[in-house]
């Protein structure tokens, strides 16, 4: 198991539980689309970033190009996201979110950010930063993307 000191069991339950509540919101949303978690990084980060290029999210999600590529395709079949052909290299595809895509990624966002809002409201000022960077600590840094 390693020597990882004290295990913090009541900090890794609050983890899974805080993380289980914060995508159970958008979870209801996508299944009326018979969508998963999968689609809604996928629109979240291309929302984020229009014009970004595959390999740019491929890089993002850490995920392979076999995953990446049914997800996309239903996406862009649900015209949701929109491909476009790089202007100086046609192999390169950036992809943009559609009017319905930016509405999906902000109906998605909505009730997260409204939970975050609400604990922020029972925690001291200081308390973003703080969790800003207990989060950034918590990545692993080889594998940060975005």
């Amino acid at each position: 198991m390693g020597n990882v000191g004290i295990i913090d069991f009541e900090i890794i339950e609050l983890l899974y539980f805080a993380y289980r509540d914060f995508v159970s919101d958008p979870d209801a949303i996508l299944a009326k689309k018979e969508f998963g978690r999968a689609h809604h990084r996928v629109v979240h980060f291309v929302n984020r970033n229009p014009g970004m290029t595959v390999a740019d999210l491929l890089d993002t999600l850490k995920i392979t190009k076999q995953s990446l590529a049914r997800v996309l395709k239903q996406l862009i079949d649900s015209g949701y996201i929109h491909q476009v052909a790089g202007p100086e290299d046609r192999r390169q595809r950036k992809l943009y979110p559609t009017k319905a895509g930016r509405e999906l990624a902000l109906a998605l966002a909505e009730p997260q950010s409204r939970r975050i809002e609400r604990a922020f409201e029972a925690a001291p000022d200081t308390a973003r930063e703080a969790v800003r960077a207990f989060l950034q600590g918590m990545r692993d840094q080889e594998k940060s993307g975005g």
